[in-house]
């Protein structure tokens, strides 16, 4: 298959000793019948002392070579293999971080993680099997093919006849193993899927008393699975059996055959065992052919899975050659702004958006659930494009930027704290690889972090669980915020990143980001109005579309959707 030749070509020197390895192989398997035939029929006629010493050494030499032809293919069938697979996975993994937002909900997580995973353990197996049989199966059939002709043609009318029929039944299995092969791996998908939420949901299972909901639903993907699976198994389980049974009825066939001619002396006793021999070698190389060609379906639908995702285009263009550097630093500008999901063309989640800020603003947006508010920040850093109209950085439009520049330019805290598995530093250093220790330091001082990471027993080289679970949300979110603190960006966009603090940390932090952000651009959406009250400016979103702009004072007086709101969180002397 071409994606597995693209990926074991690179290794000429492994392919070229497992070649050897296989041509000795064979050269052995069939050289020793042939010394053996010699050996019965010249004792049969009366062979010399040095004569059966010498045949009998060179039988030992045989097995030796035939020893190390084995081995050569086992050692180079395990390197190649391995390394084909360490080389799939990382050219996987470096796709994958080119997707944007749109192709990983097309694709679907589970999915990519099933792909990069298990398909490329079938492919690795499906490798193995070629190398260390495949090809060594097709030689071994032909040249015993060219002895059986050449012992015997006599013989060769009872062999013949039964290729046809395995050949056959060869093909009608694999055509029946593809769709199964389909169904199984989208079946694996879904049982990653429902296995991801329900680990990932975990604490809300439990606190709606779900488990047996979610066990219930595991149990109908996984009985699919099975289902299908076995279906698979039994089918290639099947094959060797019967393939086994006509392989021993045509050697029967052949010793009642060889009977006959040995009675009329037209064949020799040492000559019919190793007719018997190539023949058997011929059938069970088909038979090892057969389950190499069997595998091949299932290696067919990882090897189509596995391509789409190399094949798959990023809608984000990274630009390479694009805007590096600008003039000016802290400007952004929406310019009517619209979007839409790609499928959804017809219902923009935002539209006609037009806002701009520069260094030492901060510009908040607020609205109801759905209203689009974080997904005008996702536009910022391109994690999607704009549908119509343009964002610009500093005079140039976000998608004439390097991609890569354009979000050094940018501190994104996210809706959702992700902190990954290793140590406090590791994880603020997300932000600035290079962050020396003051640096980390400092910006958890910023965040409000320093005191709760002071009360772990090593500090910044604490151990953060998947996910930072031994972490409570809020101390979660100051990490999140001091790992773009510590970058010192142009722009910082919160998306709702106050909301598991409490009110006393919330204005000490943002008190202190205060002076942090003083030549920065901060672009914050949040549902407390407390955290966005002294913003420059706070524009109120509903149903996509800007309704109203101003100070908090001014929408207090002119925008009954964000009096509401107001209203609904602080008291009446507060609003007056």
């Amino acid at each position: 298959m071409a994606l597995i030749w693209k990926y074991i070509k690179k290794y000429k020197w492994l392919i070229f000793l497992n070649v050897i390895g296989s041509f000795g192989f064979i050269f052995v398997e069939l050289g020793l019948p042939t010394m053996l035939a010699r050996l019965i029929n010249g004792a049969v006629v009366g062979i010399s002392r040095n004569q059966l010493t010498g045949t009998i050494g060179m039988m030992i030499l045989f097995v030796v070579l035939g020893l190390l032809g084995r081995g050569t293919v086992a050692f180079t069938t395990s390197s190649l293999t391995t390394k084909m697979v360490a080389d799939m996975r990382n050219d996987l993994y470096h796709k994958i971080q080119t997707f944007s937002h749109q192709e990983f909900d097309q694709l679907g997580v589970s999915s990519l993680v099933t792909r990069v995973t298990n398909d490329a353990f079938v492919l690795m197996q499906f490798s193995q099997m070629v190398l260390r049989m495949g090809l060594a199966t097709i030689l071994m059939m032909f040249a015993s093919f060219y002895m059986i002709f050449i012992t015997s043609r006599s013989l060769s009318a009872v062999l013949i006849p039964a290729f046809p029929v395995l050949l056959i039944s060869v093909i009608i299995i694999g055509k029946k193993s593809r769709p199964l092969s389909e169904a199984q791996q989208g079946n694996l998908d879904r049982i990653n899927l429902s296995l991801r939420e329900t680990l990932a949901g975990l604490r809300v299972v439990r606190a709606f008393v779900r488990e047996r909901f979610m066990v219930e639903r595991f149990d109908t993907v996984n009985a699919a699975y099975s289902t299908v699976s076995k279906k698979l198994f039994y089918l290639m389980a099947w094959t060797q059996p019967i393939f086994s049974l006509v392989i021993n009825l045509i050697i029967i066939g052949i010793v009642w055959f060889g009977a006959g001619l040995l009675e009329t002396g037209n064949l020799e006793i040492g000559t019919m065992v190793a007719y018997i021999e190539y023949s058997f070698h011929a059938l069970y190389s088909f038979l090892n052919f057969a389950i190499v060609f069997m595998m091949y379906p299932r290696a067919a639908v990882s090897a189509r899975r596995i391509q789409e995702v190399f094949d798959t285009e990023s809608s984000i263009s990274p630009n390479e050659t694009g805007v590096t550097e600008s003039e000016t630093h802290g400007f952004i500008r929406f310019e009517n702004v619209s979007f839409s999901y790609p499928g959804n063309q017809e219902t923009p989640v935002i539209e006609g958006i037009n806002f701009e800020a520069g260094p030492g603003q901060t510009i908040a947006f607020i609205g109801s659930t759905g209203s689009g508010k974080s997904t005008i920040l996702q536009l910022i850093p391109r994690f999607y494009d704009v549908t119509k109209g343009r964002i610009l950085i500093d005079g140039h439009d976000v998608r004439d930027y390097n991609l890569k520049a354009l979000r050094q330019k940018i501190g994104y805290i996210p809706q959702k704290t992700l902190l990954f598995t290793g140590t406090i530093a590791e994880n603020l250093r997300y932000g600035k690889g290079d962050a020396s220790h003051p640096e980390l330091e400092e910006a958890s001082e910023i965040s409000q972090a320093t005191d709760f990471i002071l009360q772990k027993s090593k500090h910044f080289e604490e151990h953060l669980s998947e996910g930072g679970s031994n972490l409570s949300g809020g101390q979660k979110q100051r990490l999140s915020i001091a790992r773009a603190v510590v970058r010192k960006p142009d722009f910082y966009i919160f998306d709702d990143s106050f909301s598991a603090l409490d009110y006393q940390t919330d204005m000490r932090l943002r008190r202190r980001l205060k002076q942090e952000t003083g030549q920065s651009t901060v672009i914050i959406v949040a549902q407390r109005v407390s955290t966005i009250m002294h913003a420059d400016k706070i524009i109120v979103l509903n149903e996509g579309k800007v309704v109203a702009e101003g100070t908090h004072r001014e929408l207090l007086e002119t925008s009954p959707i964000y009096y509401d709101i107001a209203a609904s969180q602080m008291r009446k002397e507060e609003l007056a």
